[in-house]
């Protein structure tokens, strides 16, 4: 597919696509219904897309999706069904970028049962993909990443001339393969701490319990 050209506009409009859709195979239950704080898992994720001031925010639902939209207020969310999430991730990206208003600059992906990640840290992602651009001499990168103290993790931002490349990725490591093959077009944005949890296992989740214990 032919890459989009990149626009330049006076407000960059970026989008927040929610990666929600999994099967919670190995945890035997719904993780984005887990008890954290006040809501569960997924209401976490929400409120922090919430904070970032995203100008369209998409829900990428599968597994247990209509339990999800029965217990969590999707407000302000477009929300897109994925019947393929078996498949991995990246069918989930697949379908969030389809949904994805035609002015949209940018694309932060966001995992959704991971809550420890910060508006602050997606926001400057989104900003460092259109200001790494502006240095004499050198072009806009396609592809923004936050570099932990112990390596690369999400959330990920990618500019509109890579979502052909994102809407084709296959299997549930696709994007992190399109990184390393992309590494030409990726730039770094230095985040302090260690890689955000993520849950996929019941040990996992209680850690991500003990984290939140901790912080308050």
């Amino acid at each position: 597919m032919p890459s989009l050209p990149e626009r330049p506009p006076a407000h960059h409009r970026t989008a927040g696509l929610i990666l929600a859709a999994g099967a919670s195979w190995r945890l035997g239950r719904p993780k984005q219904l887990l008890p954290y704080g006040r809501g569960v898992l997924l209401d976490a994720v929400l409120a922090t897309a919430r904070d970032c001031g995203f100008d369209q925010t998409v829900l990428a639902l599968g597994g247990s999706a209509a339990e999800v939209q029965r217990t969590v207020d999707t407000t302000g969310c477009d929300i897109v069904l994925n019947p393929d999430f078996g498949e991995g991730c990246s069918s989930s990206i697949s379908a969030g970028i389809a949904a994805l208003r035609p002015d949209t600059d940018a694309v932060v992906l966001l995992l959704g049962d991971q809550p420890e990640v910060r508006a602050s840290t997606a926001r400057a992602l989104a900003e460092l993909l259109f200001a790494a651009g502006t240095d004499a001499g050198r072009s806009a990168p396609g592809i923004a990443v936050c570099r932990y103290d112990d390596g690369v993790g999400h959330p990920l931002a990618f500019t509109r001339r890579m979502f052909p490349e994102l809407a084709a990725l296959h299997g549930d490591k696709a994007v992190w393969r399109m990184l390393a093959e992309r590494a030409a077009d990726v730039v770094e944005l230095p985040v302090p701490g260690t890689v955000p949890l993520d849950v996929d296992t019941d040990e996992d989740y209680r850690r991500v319990l003990a984290a939140l214990e901790g912080a308050q």
